[in-house]
């Protein structure tokens, strides 16, 4: 493995999944990167753009994913191993798509559950539209 992607949220299962990723590039015989992706889900209402400009939105997307992504970097930093941190806006499966396209990711490490309200039926409904979409290997971390 050369890149690994970990989708963190802020969740308690997401930074497992982290730990869990870290650990598994510890184990590679060659350097792994861990890639960490936080994705901010959209404000969708179109009168939001009357009242802030672009730039005002992705500096509260930006805020909003650090803040998310605190605890991960704490994790990171203690570590010796390759990373890279990443916050993005949009729908989380075809941003996690995008990403392992773009950096070549080869294996994805995510929590089954995360902050979301909406309830899946056995895994949370972001990991679900991930595993739909992506063809590279995955490891689910309850």
């Amino acid at each position: 493995m050369k890149n690994i992607l970990v989708p963190v949220d802020g969740s308690e299962p997401s930074l497992r999944a982290l730990r869990a990723a870290l650990t598994l590039a510890k184990d590679q015989s060659t350097t792994c990167t861990v890639h960490v992706l936080n994705v901010q889900a959209p404000i969708i209402s179109n009168n939001v753009a009357r009242f802030f400009t672009a730039d005002v939105l992705d500096a509260y997307y930006q805020d909003e994913g650090k803040e998310a992504l605190k605890t991960a970097k704490a994790l990171l930093a203690q570590e010796q191993i390759p990373y890279q941190v990443h916050v993005t806006v949009g729908q989380i499966a075809e941003k996690v798509q995008a990403y392992i396209e773009e950096h070549d990711c080869d294996h994805v490490v995510m929590g089954t559950r995360g902050l979301s309200a909406v309830p899946g039926l056995l895994l949370g409904s972001a990991t679900t539209k991930v595993l739909s979409r992506i063809t590279v290997p995955i490891t689910l971390i309850k």
